[in-house]
């Protein structure tokens, strides 16, 4: 008979968190390919044995989609990677892009009971490790799909867009993607580098996207070429959602914006990440980069700002933040790789000018030191200036990194309601104001997370099943398990779906 394993607890567990290796520094700094190396079979199945299984599973609820995360990693822990490669694509599609980008520190990590005494479980290190185990071995999971002759459009083809496709095509629904770039992925393509996120995983990740019948359409700006309105009449789509992101960029407002040599981390990394301008002359995109470059945020999209100038060949890379170390958005990972590459952070520093040289470009960034007073609304102390203590120093490119904005093609060009901001408004399911259309992610909640805008579009999804009549047994029939049978209510047995016009 076998015996019954013992139950593992804080102290049989192994006591430090698995490292994970990377590129050296000063080699990294000079090149686009990844920072972080990924675990290894030996190094994945210690850190699995760190899981403690906890019965009341904090890290589920931490997670936007809900991954089964003590189901995947036990599996790990057994050598079933195909299992827990199931167990983690029934959620979440795209396990080897969240398992690098997420905020797991914030989420599923940061609830770990494991890490209310020692480091958490490195739920997205070991997420990674089955992600690309998935993609190295052609795994892919494509469940049986009945057509129902339903047809759905997606704008935008980024993380929310693509996890509302995806579960609308698993319903049996035709689903076409609109996309404005030429390859879809959005913010995954355009505003992430490859030395954190690779181009080819987020690729193999839409390729299994494609396998469950949905279809891409790049080029394809909606709002210019076709309207909202007319995909829920003319071009006969039965429901839409809208996920198109929030890549419209802030600026300060400040004198000597519109100086050659300032421009938004979004065109400097889109030009970049997407539009291959690092690898001039085999591409054609025009960019100068900077020799002395100032980056104004502190947020993952400054990081990126800040490495991709570095790796551009950028002399000098300054970060400037209003706030200190501790309030700065970015992962706590990205400022300590910034730090190890050589940019220099000027923390409690503000800009107030950027000024000009003779022929219109710029010469150097006036600022002023700052000092925090009382919390402000974000529950940050606020930042105040130091009287008297202006300085500059000299830089050619200027990075505006502080937030982007919904886009406004769409708002100027349907009905949708919008609230304040120039967002999307919804009610609780996503739904918009007009009626058959649904959005989601960061064009409805400003600038979050990869893995919480892909929980929108699983969420929009659930109520687009229901208006459209299509089952789901995790939303429809919740709580009513007693009165299905075969997982449809009993008292639609014998009964045929017709659909009028």
């Amino acid at each position: 008979m076998a015996t019954k394993p013992k139950k593992k607890t804080i102290r049989t567990i192994p006591q430090a968190r698995t490292p994970m290796q990377e590129q050296d520094p000063q080699v990294r700094a000079r090149n686009f390919e990844e920072v972080s190396l990924g675990y290894r079979l030996e190094e994945a199945l210690v850190e699995a044995e760190r899981c403690l299984q906890c019965a009341d599973e904090p890290c589920v609820r931490g997670c936007p989609v809900g991954i089964d995360i003590p189901g995947f990693i036990k599996k790990i822990s057994e050598k079933h990677y195909h299992g827990a490669y199931d167990i983690i694509t029934d959620t979440n599609l795209l396990p080897s892009v969240c398992g690098r980008v997420c905020p797991q520190e914030n989420q599923c990590e940061g609830v770990c009971t494991v890490g209310e005494t020692l480091e958490p479980v490195a739920i997205g290190r070991l997420e990674r490790f089955i992600g690309d185990t998935a993609i190295r071995e052609g795994w892919a999971n494509v469940p049986y799909i009945e057509p129902n002759g339903l047809r759905v459009g997606i704008v935008g083809a980024g993380p929310a867009g693509m996890a509302c496709a995806a579960d609308m095509a698993k319903a049996g629904c035709e689903v076409v993607v609109y996309e404005a770039f030429h390859q879809p992925g959005g913010v995954l393509k355009y505003g992430i580098p490859d030395f954190r996120l690779p181009n080819d995983i987020v690729d193999a990740e839409i390729r299994k996207i494609e396998q469950l019948g949905v279809r891409f359409e790049c080029n394809t700006l909606v709002g210019r070429l076709f309207t909202i309105e007319q995909m829920i009449t003319e071009m006969g789509f039965h429901a839409v959602f809208i996920g198109t992101g929030a890549g419209y960029p802030s600026f300060m407002g400040i004198p000597g914006e519109s100086l050659n040599g300032v421009l938004s981390a979004n065109e400097l990394l889109t030009r970049c990440n997407l539009l291959h301008a690092r690898d001039f002359p085999n591409f054609d995109t025009p960019l100068q980069p900077g020799k002395h470059v100032a980056v104004i945020g502190a947020g993952n999209t400054a990081m990126d700002a800040l490495r991709v100038s570095l790796r551009l060949g950028a002399e000098s890379v300054h970060c400037i933040y209003r706030r200190s170390k501790t309030e700065a958005p970015a992962r706590a990972e990205e400022i300590h790789h910034a730090e190890q590459e050589g940019v220099d952070f000027n923390w409690l520093t503000s800009p107030i000018e950027i000024l000009a040289d003779e022929q219109g470009s710029v010469r150097a960034l006036r600022c002023v030191h700052m000092e925090l007073g009382e919390p402000d609304a974000s529950g940050r102390r606020r930042p105040v200036p130091v009287p008297g203590s202006e300085f500059e120093f000299e830089c050619d490119m200027v990075v505006f990194a502080i937030g982007t904005n919904a886009n406004p093609i769409l708002g100027q060009t349907c009905k949708l309601a919008l609230d304040k901001r120039g967002y999307i408004a919804t009610d609780d399911t996503l739904a918009t104001s007009m009626v058959g259309v649904w959005a989601g992610g960061d064009i409805v909640t400003g600038a979050a997370t990869v893995i919480q805008a892909m929980g929108a579009g699983r969420r929009a999804a659930r109520a687009m099943k229901a208006w459209l009549g299509l089952h789901d047994s995790d939303a429809v029939y919740a709580g009513e398990a007693a009165d299905t049978l075969f997982g449809i209510a009993r008292a639609e047995h014998g009964c045929a779906r017709v659909r009028v016009a």
